[in-house]
C-alpha cells in the first residue's frame, strides 16, 4: 500500500500495444527511435533489456545532513561497460505505488564527469526519465553528482526530511544503467546522518565511520526495497525474541515522549507477528524491520517492502491509544505484503526494471486480499477489539454499497487508478471511484471466506488458501509470480467451486450495491440507526470530520466545509459540492451538532432543512427536502446462524 503522486501523452506511448504479461519478458523492446540529437550528437536509442550482470559495483553515497534546507546530496560512481553511448534511468515505475510516480522533478543539479572532465547529458524527449551520455574513450567509470530535494512543504509533495527525522528512499536518489534487469546491477550504498541520530533499515551494515554508515553490497532491487527511517529520537524493539529470524520495529518520533509503548502495546505488536506466522506458516525473509514514524511533520506513508515497511502514524499512537484508531490496521497490512505483493506478486508486476510499465490487473488480490488480512490480523492480534473490527466492517460495507459509480465503472477498472489518477483529489468520489480494489476487494475476499466456511461446514476457510498460496517454500526469498488462473486453482484446492465465475462476476459487475453476501453468510446484516458506533465516533473525532453520508449524502470537516458529496444524494440534488461551506443551519450559525439536530428535527415532517452555503464569493440559501433522520451503519447479529465473522476475527492458537 502506498501514498503516491507523466504526462498523458508519454504514458500512452509507454503503454501502447502492451499485451498482458509481455512486459515481464526477458527482452524489453527499444522505446525510442535511433536518432542523433543535433545539439549533442548523442545517440538516443534506449538499449534493449538483457539478462546479464553489469560490470563492477555502483557506489552510492548520500549526505542527509542538510536538515534546514531539506536537501539530500548524492554522489554516485557508476562503472561503465565501454566507451560510447550509454543511457541512465531515473526510476519511474515504483513498486508498491503501482504507477509512474518516480519524483523526477525533485532531482536537481545533475553533473556527470569522467576522469574529472564533464560529460554532457541529454534527456530523452519521449522517455524523460532517461538520460543519454557518451562515455569518453579510456573511461572505466562515470561520476554523477546531484541533489534530491525533499519538499519543504506538503503542497510540493511528500516531505521526507524534517528537523527531527528523515526517510531515505533510494529510488529517489539514484540513476542506474539502462538495458539490464535490476537484479543484474550491484550497488553499495552509504548514508551520512546528522550527528547523534540513529536509524532503522533492513540493509546490513558493513561499517561505520563517524556519522557515515556503509551498507553491504546488494542488487539494485534489494536496495530500492530497503529504505531508511532515521531520527534524533529512536528506539528499536524486538518483536520476536528468540524467533527463527529477527523481526524488529524501529521507531522515530517528533518528540522522545511519543515513543512510549507500554508492555501491553509491545505484547500486541508481538502477537501480530505470531498471528501472521500461524496464518501463513512460512516466512520469506531472513529479517524484517517495521519502520515507524510517529509524526505529523514527515509526510504520511504506508509502503510495503519484502524485508521491511514504511509506516507513519499519529504521534499519539501509543500515548493516546484509545482515541487514535485511524492507523491501527497499517502495520498488519504492510506486514502482510511481505507474503502478498512482495514474495508472491502478480505476474504483470514482475518486470525487468523500474522503467518498464507495471500492469495492475490483479490489484484486487495484491491489495484487496492484503486489506482483508490486515483487518483480520489486526483483530486477531488485539490491535483492535472484535467489536471495533465489526464496526469498521459496517462502515466499509455501507460506504461501498452506496458507491453509485459501479453503475458505469466496474471495480476491475479501478485497478487502473494508480496510473490514471495517481491519487489526485476527486470531487465526486462515489461516482468516479478510486482504487476501490483495496476495500471492495476485501469485501470480495470476505465473501469467499464465508462461502468456503459454509461449503465445508466450518472445517476450512480462507486461512487454508493463505497457507497454500503464500505459506509454501519456507525461507525462499525469490519472487513467485501469480496469475488469475493460479488464484482460481488455489481456491479450488481448498474447496471445489466455480471460482472463476465467482470472482469475475464481482469484479466486472455493476451491482446493484457492493458484494455484501459475506456479511449475511457470516451471520450479520447491515442495519442503520440514528446513533454512530463508539468506533465511528472516536474515528471521526480523530479525523475532525462529521459524517452525514447516509442521510443528507454529505460529509463535513470541523468548520462545516463540505469534503464529500454522495452522487444523486439529497445534498447533490440540492446542488451542493465539495469545497462549499455551510454557514448557517435553519437560521443559526452552522456546526456539526446543529446540522445533526436539524436532520433529526426534520424527520417524519414536511419541513425542509434550510442551509446558507458559501460557494467561493457567493452565498445562497439551499433547502434540502430530506426527512429520514440520522443514519449510521452497524452490523446486527442474525439469530440462529453461525457466527462466522466472530470466528474469522478470533486469535489462532496454533
Amino acid at each position: 500500500m502506498s501514498h503516491a503522486r507523466l504526462s498523458a501523452c508519454g504514458l500512452a506511448l509507454l503503454l501502447v500495444s502492451a499485451a498482458p504479461g509481455a512486459l515481464a519478458q526477458a527482452a524489453a523492446p527499444s522505446t525510442t527511435a535511433a536518432v542523433l540529437s543535433p545539439a549533442s550528437s548523442v545517440n538516443t536509442t534506449i538499449p534493449d533489456v538483457v539478462d546479464r550482470a553489469w560490470p563492477g559495483v555502483i557506489t552510492l553515497d548520500v549526505d542527509a545532513t542538510d536538515l534546514n534546507r531539506r536537501i539530500f546530496r548524492v554522489r554516485e560512481i557508476i562503472p561503465v561497460e565501454a566507451a560510447g553511448p550509454m543511457t541512465l534511468f531515473f526510476p519511474q515505475w515504483l513498486p508498491g505505488e503501482h504507477g509512474p510516480t518516480g519524483p523526477i522533478a525533485q532531482l536537481a543539479g545533475l553533473i556527470i564527469t569522467a576522469g574529472g572532465q564533464r560529460v554532457e547529458w541529454t534527456r530523452d524527449t519521449l522517455q524523460p526519465f532517461a538520460f543519454h551520455i557518451v562515455v569518453p574513450a579510456g573511461a572505466t567509470q562515470i561520476v554523477a553528482e546531484f541533489q534530491h530535494l525533499s519538499p519543504t512543504a506538503p503542497n510540493q509533495g511528500r516531505v521526507t526530511m524534517t528537523a527531527e527525522m528523515l526517510n531515505v528512499q533510494w529510488e529517489k536518489m539514484l540513476l542506474y544503467p539502462a538495458g539490464r534487469y535490476h537484479r543484474n546491477i550491484t550497488t553499495q550504498a552509504s548514508v551520512k546522518l546528522p550527528d547523534g541520530w540513529s536509524m532503522g533499515s533492513a540493509l546490513e551494515t558493513e561499517g561505520t565511520a563517524g556519522a557515515t554508515t556503509t551498507f553491504k553490497p546488494v542488487t539494485l532491487d534489494v536496495l530500492i526495497d530497503s529504505p531508511i527511517f532515521a531520527g534524533a529520537h529512536y528506539r528499536q524493539i524486538d518483536l520476536d525474541p528468540g524467533g527463527r529470524s529477527p523481526v524488529r520495529i524501529n521507531i522515530v518520533a517528533d518528540a522522545a515522549a511519543n515513543i512510549a509503548p507500554t508492555d501491553e502495546h509491545i505484547g500486541i505488536l508481538r502477537s501480530l507477528v505470531q498471528q501472521a506466522d500461524r496464518l501463513f506458516g512460512a516466512r520469506h525473509f531472513d529479517r524484517y524491520d517495521f519502520l515507524m514514524a510517529m509524526t505529523d511533520r514527515l509526510g504520511g506513508i504506508g509502503l510495503e517492502h519484502h524485508r521491511s515497511s514504511e509506516n507513519s502514524v499519529d504521534p499519539g499512537f501509543f500515548t493516546d491509544w484509545s482515541s487514535k484508531l485511524g492507523d491501527r490496521d497499517l502495520l498488519a497490512h504492510e506486514y502482510t505484503h511481505s507474503w502478498n505483493g512482495k514474495w508472491r506478486r502478480p505476474a504483470d508486476q514482475n518486470v525487468a526494471n523500474y522503467n518498464i510499465p507495471l500492469q495492475d490487473s490483479l490489484m484486487w488480490v495484491y491489495e484487496g486480499q492484503t486489506q482483508f488480512w490486515g483487518n483480520v490480523l489486526s483483530a486477531r492480534s488485539g490491535m483492535v477489539t472484535r467489536q471495533q473490527a465489526l464496526d469498521a466492517l459496517a462502515m466499509t460495507a455501507a460506504s461501498y454499497d452506496a458507491t453509485i459509480g459501479r453503475e458505469w465503472r466496474a471495480m476491475q477498472d479501478t485497478t487502473n487508478d494508480p496510473i490514471i489518477s495517481q491519487r489526485q483529489p476527486k470531487g465526486w468520489l462515489s461516482w468516479q471511484r478510486d482504487e476501490d480494489y483495496y476495500v471492495e476487494g476485501a469485501l470480495i475476499w470476505l465473501d469467499a471466506d464465508t462461502l468456503i466456511r459454509e461449503k465445508t461446514n466450518g472445517r476450512k476457510s480462507l486461512d487454508d488458501f493463505a497457507r497454500a498460496f503464500f505459506g509454501t517454500n519456507d525461507g525462499e526469498f525469490d519472487e513467485a509470480p501469480y496469475t488469475f488462473e493460479d488464484v482460481v486453482s488455489a481456491l479450488n484446492g481448498v474447496v471445489a467451486h466455480d471460482w472463476a465465475s465467482f470472482l469475475r462476476t464481482r469484479l466486472d459487475g455493476h451491482g446493484p450495491g457492493a458484494p455484501l453476501d459475506g456479511l449475511e453468510r457470516g451471520g450479520y446484516r447491515l442495519v442503520f440507526t440514528d446513533t454512530p458506533s463508539d468506533y465511528q465516533k472516536t474515528l471521526y473525532a480523530e479525523y475532525e470530520r462529521s459524517n452525514f453520508w447516509y442521510s443528507l449524502g454529505l460529509q463535513t470537516d470541523k468548520d462545516s466545509k463540505i469534503n464529500g458529496v454522495l452522487w444523486e444524494g439529497p445534498a447533490f440534488n440540492a446542488s451542493l459540492a465539495v469545497g462549499m461551506q455551510i454557514i448557517a443551519v435553519n437560521g443559526d450559525a452552522a456546526s456539526p451538532d446543529r446540522l445533526g439536530a436539524a436532520i433529526t428535527a426534520a424527520k417524519d415532517t414536511t419541513t425542509p432543512i434550510s442551509l446558507i452555503v458559501k460557494d467561493g464569493e457567493r452565498y445562497r440559501t439551499v433547502e434540502i427536502d430530506y426527512h429520514g433522520g440520522l443514519r449510521y451503519p452497524h452490523l446486527e447479529r442474525i439469530a440462529g446462524t453461525p457466527d462466522r465473522l466472530g470466528d474469522l476475527y478470533t486469535a489462532r492458537q496454533r
